[in-house]
């Protein structure tokens, strides 16, 4: 039995010993090298697509608040648009009703002008013809 263990102890001595000798002596698979090589790839386009991928999402985000922004501003500018054409009309309006009155007072007005002096007029002729009795002769 000791013989036995000696020799199992021994082949496996031989077997730790020259297993690494073997190992170093083979030349590395190239699928190795190119696996990690292909990873590094593999990780180059995928971060390439995914900068694609964000830069399609802001421009997308960027045109539809672009258009937003112009239809807002479209919006506002017609409502001022009408506004100002509201208030150009009460304008127009009420000078018209401004007008009218100023010419329907100043008619009113000579109308009386003409009639005071008229009555003046009138008056200084019928005192013309009179003599004045108050004053001797």
């Amino acid at each position: 039995m000791k013989i036995n263990r000696h020799l199992l102890a021994l082949s496996l001595g031989a077997a730790l010993v020259c297993a690494p000798a073997l190992g170093f002596s083979q030349p590395p698979t190239p699928s190795q090298d190119s696996g990690v090589k292909q990873d590094l790839k593999a990780a180059g386009h995928d971060a390439k697509d995914a900068a694609k991928d964000t830069g399609h999402a802001v421009k997308k985000g960027t045109t539809k608040a672009f258009d937003a922004s112009k239809k807002g501003t479209e919006k506002a500018a017609d409502k001022t648009k009408e506004g100002t054409e509201k208030a150009a009309d009460k304008t127009k309006e009420g000078t018209e009703k401004a007008y009218h009155a100023t010419a329907h007072g100043t008619k009113k007005v000579l109308t009386k002008t003409k009639d005071t002096t008229k009555g003046a007029v009138e008056g200084a002729k019928e005192g013309a013809k009179k003599p004045d009795s108050s004053k001797p002769d």
